[in-house]
C-alpha cells in the first residue's frame, strides 16, 4: 500500500480457483517450533493466556449442578484451549457436541443467589460461592456453586473476560479462531502436523466435499518438504488457498483496472456504488492509509444500531416490543411457568409483559396460565425481577399487561406489591397535569414502569366497590367455558389497582366509527389476532387512525395450545403497537419481531413510519397503491455455513438461499436461488432476485439459508432479518442466526444490495 494505493496479490495462472476468504489463519505451530498446543495460540490471540481466571478455568473445576432441593450433583467443567466453548462432565456419556456450551451462547452471567432456581433451591449454598451461567434461546440455567468463593469469582470474571474479547472479535479475527479450532480437531494424533487424511477430515469437518485429486493437488503444491506432511508454514500456505474469496478479488478487479491497483478515485467510485453519498476523497485516502480491502461490510446500517430515532412522539407513535404469556418457558398447557421468562424477554428487548394474576394460597396472588396444568409463580417474585432486570438494555418504559383474575382482597395485595417493590419507577400519577389522558413519550417516561389495567367507572356497585361495566375480557375470547362466578368476582376492581392505571387504561374496543365523544388516547383495547385480522380485512383505515392515537394490543388464539405465533407483520401494517408473541416459541415469527426491533438501539421502540402516525392518514394497507420501489439482491456466495449434523463427519449440506419480503400483502414475496450441491463451506450462486414494493417504509427483508433435500422438507440452516430501511446498499454481508437468535460466526451471506426509489 503505497502512495494512497492498494496492491492486489496476484495470482498465478496456473493456480486453481480454490475456495475463498481473505485472511491469514495462524498454523498449528510456529515455523520457529513455537507452541505445541494449538488451542492456546487461540487464547494468546485474546491476549488472555496468562490471565490467572482464565488459567484456572483451563485447569477446570468441580462445581456443584444444582436442580431442585433434592438434585445437587458436583461436575467437572473446564474451558477448552479455543477459548470459545466449556467441556463438562456427564453422568450418561452422550455425543462429544453434546458435552459442551459455546461462550458466544451465555446471554448473562449473575453472581449469587440472582436466579430463581437458587433462590429457591441454594440454600444451602452461601450467595458468595454461587454463580448462574444464563443462555440465549431456550436453553434452562446453569446454576453452580463452586468450593469457595474464590473460585466462584475466577469462573464469573474468566467468563465476562472471555465475552468481552469475543463482542470484540473483528470477522477476521472470528474466522482466524473458528479455522484454528477444526485444525485443532483434525490433526488427530495432536503432533502440530497436518498428514492428507487429516487435511480431507478437516474440509469434512467446515462443509467442504472436496475432490479427492484436487485437494491432493492442492495439499502436494503446499507440502515443500515433500514429506507427506504440512506443518508450520506450509499449513499457512494451504490455509490461504483454502480461504480465498475470489468474488472479492474480482470486485477489486471490476474497480482497479488492469493495473490491479485500486486508486484513491477508484476507491471513492466503488464508495458512492455502495451507497456512501457523502463519501470523499479525504476520506477514500484515510479509509487506504488505515485499511487493507475491507471485507466485513454488514447489511446494517451503522448509523441504526443506536437509538436514531425520535423518541419524543406520543407512546401511540411506536411500535413496541410486547410478550404473550410471558411467564411461559414452553407450551401453555403444561409448561414451566419462570421469573427467569421475563428476563429473557428483557435481554431480547421486549417493553410490555405480561402477568396473569389469579387467587393465590396465603393471600398472595400467583401468575400462570389459569384452567392449565402450567406451573405457578409469586406475583410479587414477578414484580422483583421487573424491577432487577427491566431496564438491564433499554432505558425507555416497560408497561405490565395485567390479566386479572383475583378477587377484591389480592388485587389490593397487588397493588401494593406494584407500589412497594417499584417504588418511584411506578406511574401512578399523570406527569402532565394540564392534559392529564394525552400519551407522554418514551423519553419522557424513561426509567419508568406503567400497568396496563381496568380502570373504574361511574357506576358503584356492592360492597361500596365500583364496577368495570365497559372493559372487556381481554384475554383469551374462546376460553367461553369460564365459571360464571369467576367472571363476576373479576368484573368487580379494587381501587388501590384502578388508582394504578394511568396511560393505559384497558377498554373494550366497541366500534371504529366517529363518535361524538372521542375515546380518550390512554385507553387501550386488547383484541385477538382473529378480531384484529377482521378489523383489517374491513375496516383498513380507519383502524389505521384509530392506531395513530390509542394503543391497540394483539394477542395469539387460545386455541394456539402449543405456544404457536402468528404473523405480527400484519399487524404492524395497521399500526397496532403492542403485537404480543410468545417468544419462547422460535420460529419466522419471532425472527420478524428480531428483525423489526433490531434497530434504533434494539431499544424495544420503533417509530411508526409517518402515514401510521397521522390522525387522518389515508393509507390503508390493503390498498397501498402502485409499486414505488424496486430492491434486487444478488445472491453472490455465503461462506462457513453450519454442519447440520455434526456427528455424521460425511454429512455436507446442499445450500439455497432465500429471500422473503414481509410488508403488506401486495409486497409479501420470496423468491430462492438454485441450490449448490455438497458445499457449506464456501457456496456460490451469482443469482439475482426482484421486488417490487409498494409500501417500503413497512418492509422487512428476511435472508434465510437452507438445505436441500429432494425427499422431505429443507432443513433450516441460519437467517437474518432487517428493516428495508436500514439495508445498506451496494456489497454487504449478512451475518446469519441459528433458530433460537444465537450467532452462527463466521458464517455469512455476501450479497449485493440495489435499492431504486420512483
Amino acid at each position: 500500500m503505497l502512495c494512497g494505493r492498494w496492491r492486489s496479490c496476484r495470482r498465478r495462472p496456473e493456480e486453481p480457483p480454490v475456495p475463498a476468504q481473505v485472511a491469514t489463519p495462524v498454523a498449528l505451530a510456529s515455523p520457529d517450533g513455537g507452541s505445541k498446543r494449538p488451542g492456546l495460540r487461540a487464547l494468546k490471540k485474546m491476549g488472555l493466556t496468562e490471565d490467572e481466571d482464565v488459567r484456572a478455568m483451563l485447569r477446570g473445576s468441580r462445581l456443584c449442578k444444582i436442580r431442585s432441593r433434592t438434585w445437587h450433583k458436583e461436575r467437572l467443567y473446564r474451558l477448552q484451549e479455543d477459548g470459545l466453548s466449556v467441556w463438562f462432565q456427564r453422568r450418561i456419556p452422550r455425543a462429544p457436541s453434546q458435552h459442551i456450551f459455546f461462550v458466544q451462547h451465555i446471554e448473562a452471567v449473575r453472581e449469587g443467589h440472582q436466579s430463581e432456581g437458587l433462590r429457591r433451591f441454594g440454600g444451602a449454598f452461601p450467595p458468595a460461592r454461587c454463580l448462574t451461567i444464563a443462555f440465549k434461546g431456550r436453553r434452562k440455567n446453569l446454576d453452580l456453586a463452586a468450593a469457595t468463593a474464590e473460585e466462584a469469582q475466577r469462573w464469573v470474571r474468566g467468563l465476562a473476560k472471555l465475552r468481552a474479547r469475543l463482542d470484540a472479535m473483528s470477522q477476521r479475527e472470528r474466522l482466524d479462531h473458528w479455522i484454528h479450532t477444526y485444525l485443532h480437531r483434525a490433526d488427530s494424533d495432536q503432533d502440530s502436523k497436518m498428514s492428507f487424511k487429516e487435511i480431507k477430515s478437516l474440509l469434512r469437518m467446515v462443509n467442504v466435499d472436496m475432490n479427492d485429486m484436487y485437494a491432493y493437488r492442492l495439499f502436494k503444491e503446499c507440502d515443500h518438504s515433500n514429506n507427506e506432511r504440512l506443518e508450520g508454514a506450509e499449513i499457512e500456505e494451504f490455509l490461504r488457498r483454502l480461504l480465498k474469496r475470489p468474488e472479492l478479488e474480482d470486485i477489486f478487479h471490476q474497480y482497479s483496472g488492469e493495473d490491479r491497483v485500486l486508486s484513491t478515485p477508484e476507491l471513492l467510485e466503488f464508495l458512492k456504488d455502495q451507497g456512501e453519498d457523502t463519501a470523499t476523497l479525504a476520506h477514500a485516502q484515510k479509509l487506504i492509509h488505515t485499511y487493507e480491502l475491507n471485507e466485513t461490510g454488514a447489511a446494517v446500517d451503522p448509523a441504526h444500531t443506536c437509538v436514531f430515532q425520535d423518541m419524543d412522539q406520543p407512546l401511540s407513535h411506536y411500535f413496541i416490543s410486547s410478550s404473550h404469556n410471558t411467564y411461559l418457558t414452553d407450551s401453555q398447557i403444561g409448561g414451566l411457568s419462570s421469573t427467569e421468562a421475563y428476563v429473557r424477554a428483557f435481554a431480547q428487548g421486549c417493553r410490555c409483559v405480561e402477568l396473569d394474576c389469579w387467587e393465590g394460597p396465603g393471600g398472595e396472588p400467583i401468575i400462570y396460565h389459569g384452567h392449565t396444568l402450567t406451573s405457578k409463580i409469586l406475583f410479587r417474585d414477578v414484580v422483583q425481577t421487573v424491577r432487577d432486570h427491566a431496564f438491564t438494555l433499554s432505558p425507555y418504559p416497560v408497561i405490565l399487561s395485567l390479566e386479572n383474575h383475583c378477587g377484591l382482597e389480592q388485587q389490593a395485595v397487588m397493588a401494593h406489591h406494584l407500589r412497594t417493590i417499584l417504588g418511584d419507577a411506578l406511574v401512578t400519577e399523570a406527569l402532565d397535569a394540564q392534559n392529564p389522558e394525552e400519551l407522554p413519550s418514551p423519553e419522557q417516561l424513561k426509567g419508568r414502569v406503567l400497568v396496563k389495567g381496568k380502570k373504574l367507572s361511574a357506576a358503584r356497585g356492592e360492597d361500596g366497590r365500583i364496577l368495570s361495566d365497559q372493559e372487556e375480557e381481554e384475554e383469551e375470547e374462546e376460553e367461553e367455558a369460564e365459571a360464571a362466578e369467576q367472571r363476576r368476582r373479576t368484573k368487580q376492581i379494587s381501587p388501590e389497582l384502578s388508582a394504578l392505571a394511568v396511560y393505559c387504561c384497558a377498554t373494550r374496543l366497541q366500534t371504529l366509527r366517529p363518535n361524538p365523544v372521542p375515546p380518550q388516547p390512554c385507553q387501550v383495547s386488547s383484541l385477538s389476532e382473529r378480531k384484529a385480522k377482521k378489523l383489517i380485512r374491513e375496516a383498513g383505515n380507519s383502524f389505521v387512525r384509530h392506531n395513530a392515537r390509542h394503543l391497540t394490543r394483539v394477542y395469539p388464539l387460545g386455541l394456539r395450545m402449543n405456544s404457536a405465533n402468528y404473523s405480527p407483520q400484519e399487524m404492524w401494517n395497521s399500526g397496532c403497537q403492542l403485537v404480543a408473541l410468545n417468544f419462547q416459541t422460535p420460529g419466522y415469527e419471532m425472527d420478524l419481531n428480531a428483525g423489526r426491533f433490531l434497530v434504533n438501539g434494539r431499544c424495544g421502540y420503533i417509530l411508526k413510519p409517518a402515514p401510521l402516525r397521522q390522525p387522518d392518514t389515508t393509507f390503508d394497507p390493503e390498498c397501498p397503491g402502485p409499486p414505488r420501489t424496486t430492491l434486487t439482491i444478488q445472491v453472490l456466495t455465503a461462506q462457513q455455513l453450519p454442519k447440520l449434523n455434526t456427528e455424521k463427519p460425511n454429512s455436507i449440506v446442499d445450500p439455497l438461499v432465500r429471500v422473503e419480503i414481509h410488508g403488506v400483502p401486495a409486497d409479501c414475496a420470496r423468491k430462492e436461488t438454485n441450490y449448490v450441491l455438497n458445499n457449506g463451506f464456501n457456496p456460490r450462486w451469482g443469482q439475482t432476485l426482484q421486488f417490487q414494493l409498494r409500501a417500503p417504509e413497512l418492509v422487512l427483508v428476511r435472508f434465510v439459508v437452507e438445505d436441500y433435500d429432494t425427499t422431505s422438507p429443507n432443513d433450516f440452516v441460519g437467517q437474518f432479518t432487517l428493516p428495508l430501511s436500514s439495508l445498506k446498499q451496494g456489497y454487504r454481508h449478512i451475518h446469519l442466526l441459528a433458530k433460537d437468535g444465537a450467532s452462527l460466526s463466521p458464517a455469512t451471506l455476501f450479497v449485493h444490495i440495489h435499492v431504486q426509489r420512483f
